[in-house]
């Protein structure tokens, strides 16, 4: 009878119980979260700017002159029509329209509660209180619940032109392993390297580069076991039992430099794209072609230095005398089937496919000519749809879709707004102009997304930065690329990035399946690769060549 007094005791509090995707202490921090900011009144600074006669940062509606017009309108046509034609002609305003229309209370409140919405999806991505497509669907939920956007204006924010692009992105991601296109392309890009030196000053740019277009996530994953035989090759060939020193610089060299990739195209990643959609959401489009053009020379730069402090840091640390990858290699790659059939078909799809993101971006968008080749993929039976649906990571697509509705949302309430205008007023006074802004973003941005996904942070984050840049009259693009950028160098926990996670879960001796990576090897070899990252990004790209690049006024 004990016993099963006891059991009934632990299942009455299995509810209680941390596990995956399910954390209830973390949710009721959450509802905590929004009843406070649902209830609570609203500060004094935000029904200031609600009422602000054309506040530097807000794009007013037409015939608006406040936010509260803005809102009243969006939400409520007719009764504003109504109420504009009443004050028009000196004519008192109907009751019901005063009831209808939102008072300057109520449209504070409406942004509160949509920081609200954005402080707990933050919290709930980046804790895992309830898995990433459960909190996709309550970003939604909780926007309808509360109002903060028409029904059909909702359902609009969440199938913008970068959603389509991160779906695409991840079913081409798919045809490409498939076809063992991403195997071919891995193992070339070692097939040459003979040395610890050629490893960090040829390998790394090379892969870095490779990052900014294909997923980096695939290469770290293809690439490990190919490093794991090298390093047992290579201490076998010395009579060396063990070489922790050459482990570390395979594997956190191979995810940092996969990590930094980030920068260099639109296509590496979907905080990328996110970002894209935000710039849109500004009136300040960005092609695949401009952002290359300030994206891409940071990579091999970066990649360069990755080189030189992993080499300096580690080689003297060496038990072996050095290593040559390219005779391992060489062997795995004469084991791969000749070039073509279906391969072959994939190359030109995806070759295709980027000519089309920096040729036609400007007019047809990313998520355009991705859909393309995911159909030229189908339509060759590279693909078929089973596999997009078992392969496809469609909560993290939700995960876009969701942070696109919430940038609209924070834009239209003025909630952005408002939670600029709190940043700007808590930075040191060179981080609010010039490219002390940028920087200012960028290690708040770079802070964060090693305690949370890439994706998370700028979806997070973007909204509260861009409009940063006009109350301080920095491009926007400097802002919102500063944030993107920064959101690749989660290099300092395991958590930070599916990289690292893939690293050091993969990373182990093939024959005595020790793992070859402690988590404090992140800490220790990773901050100070992050305090480069930040050196060199403000350096080269801020202060550098964005000097020499021309920034095109906004539409």
């Amino acid at each position: 009878m004990r016993a099963e007094t006891l059991v009934d005791t632990d299942d009455n509090l299995a509810w209680w119980k941390n596990r995956p995707g399910y954390k209830p202490c973390i949710l009721l921090l959450g509802l905590a979260i929004m009843l406070f900011m649902a209830f609570s009144p609203a500060p004094s600074t935000l029904m200031t700017l609600v009422l602000e006669k054309a506040p530097p940062g807000y794009k007013l509606s037409t015939g608006c002159q406040t936010i509260m017009d803005t809102v009243n309108k969006r939400l409520h046509p007719k009764a504003y029509d109504r109420y504009q034609k009443a004050v028009v002609n000196n004519k008192p305003v109907p009751l019901d329209v005063k009831e209808t229309l939102v008072s300057p209370e109520k449209a504070a409140q409406l942004a509160k509660v949509m920081v609200g919405i954005l402080i707990v999806a933050a919290l709930f991505w980046g804790t895992e209180a309830i898995s990433i497509g459960a909190t996709d669907i309550m970003v939604a939920v909780l926007m309808y619940l509360f109002c903060i956007l028409p029904p059909d204006d909702i359902a609009k924010a969440y199938l913008k032109d970068a959603v389509f692009f991160i779906f695409g992105i991840l079913a081409v991601a798919v045809g490409v392993s498939k076809t063992g296109l991403d195997k071919r392309i891995g193992l070339i890009l070692l097939s040459r390297i003979k040395s610890t030196k050629a490893f960090c000053f040829i390998f790394f740019p090379t892969l870095s580069v490779c990052a900014g277009f294909l997923s980096e996530h695939a290469l770290v994953a293809l690439l490990i076991p190919v490093l794991m035989g090298i390093y047992k090759a290579t201490c076998k060939a010395h009579g060396v039992e063990q070489d922790r020193a050459l482990a570390i610089l395979l594997l956190l060299g191979l995810t940092f430099a996969g990590n930094i990739g980030g920068p260099g195209s639109p296509a590496a990643g979907g905080r990328n794209a996110v970002m894209m959609g935000y710039f849109a959401d500004m009136g300040a489009p960005i092609s695949f072609a401009q952002w290359m053009v300030r994206g891409l020379p940071f990579v091999p730069v970066m990649s360069l230095i990755l080189g030189i402090y992993m080499y300096l840091v580690l080689k003297p640390k060496f038990i072996v005398p050095d290593m040559n990858p390219s005779e391992i290699v060489k062997r795995e790659v004469s084991l791969l089937p000749k070039f073509g059939g279906q391969e072959a078909i994939m190359a030109f799809i995806l070759v295709a496919m980027i000519l089309a993101w920096i040729i036609l971006g400007e007019h047809y968008g990313l998520g355009g000519p991705t859909l393309v080749a995911v159909f030229g993929m189908m339509l060759a039976r590279i693909v078929v749809w089973e596999d997009i649906q078992q392969e496809v990571a469609f909560d993290v697509v939700g995960l876009y879709a969701a942070a696109c509705a919430m940038g609209a949302g924070l834009k239209f309430t003025g909630g952005a707004l408002w939670l600029a205008k709190g940043f700007v007023a808590l930075m040191p006074e060179f981080m609010t102009q010039g490219a002390g802004l940028p920087l200012g973003v960028a290690i708040m941005t770079g802070t964060l997304t090693n305690f949370m996904s890439d994706g998370a942070t700028v979806s997070a984050l973007g909204p509260v930065v861009l409009p940063m840049a006009t109350l301080t009259g920095v491009h926007v693009w400097k802002v919102g690329l500063a944030c993107a950028f920064s959101s690749s160098f989660a290099h300092c926990l395991v958590v930070g990035t599916p990289n690292n996670a893939i690293c050091f879960g993969m990373g182990k001796d093939p024959e005595t399946g020790e793992r070859m990576l402690s988590v404090f090897d992140f800490v220790k070899y990773g901050v100070p690769f992050w305090v480069l990252c930040m050196g060199v990004l403000y350096l080269w790209t801020l202060v550098g060549y964005w000097s020499f690049i021309s920034w095109p006024g906004i539409g």
